[in-house]
């Protein structure tokens, strides 16, 4: 197998800003508490293509709810490969959880972005049922794929954001 990426934690700055803005019932202690045990993804078994991720905090999710996730956490990936996420194939059977934009796409661009390539995880339940994820608990897996680009392909496009930066450019 080729070794083409490596996971880092984001900085304990963006960390903190990013969550205590989307949720403000965090206090610093917590925030700086949750970033120091951040658990950076992992495959369970050698035979595994996905990388688990592990939820920072613990969440609970009624039917129909919809919540993102900063895990705090970031990727360098070689040229030529992407990280794709999806849930947890346990999850996604009991509960029907879905990642909002379907496939979470993280390019090997954004790992340079002001916001330091932080992997935010939106995601719905759409079963009868509640969800409750616990603290380091597995609820997303990510898994490397290469890619090619088309013989006449010129973009000198550069990146800086998240969800949705990239249809920002002008063709």
């Amino acid at each position: 197998m080729k070794r083409i990426a490596e996971f880092l934690k984001v900085s304990e700055k963006i960390f903190i800003k990013d969550l205590s803005e989307y949720d403000k019932n965090f206090k610093t202690e917590q925030l700086e508490e949750l970033y120091k045990n951040i658990i950076l993804p992992v495959r369970a078994t050698k035979g595994s293509c996905g990388y688990d991720f592990f939820a920072p905090y613990s969440f609970s999710l009624n039917p129909g709810e919809s919540i993102k996730i900063f895990t705090g956490v970031r990727v360098y990936i070689q040229q030529g490969w992407f990280l794709a996420c999806f849930p947890k194939s346990g999850l996604g059977n009991k509960f029907k959880l879905k990642l909002d934009n379907t496939v979470g796409i993280i390019d090997s661009d954004y790992c340079n972005s002001d916001n330091e390539g932080h992997i935010i995880i939106k995601i719905t339940n759409e079963s009868d049922k509640i969800l409750n994820i616990n603290c380091s608990q597995a609820f997303v897996q990510g898994v490397f794929i290469p890619f090619g680009i088309t013989e006449s392909d010129n973009c000198s496009g550069i990146r800086n954001g998240g969800f949705g930066s990239t249809g920002k450019f002008e063709i």
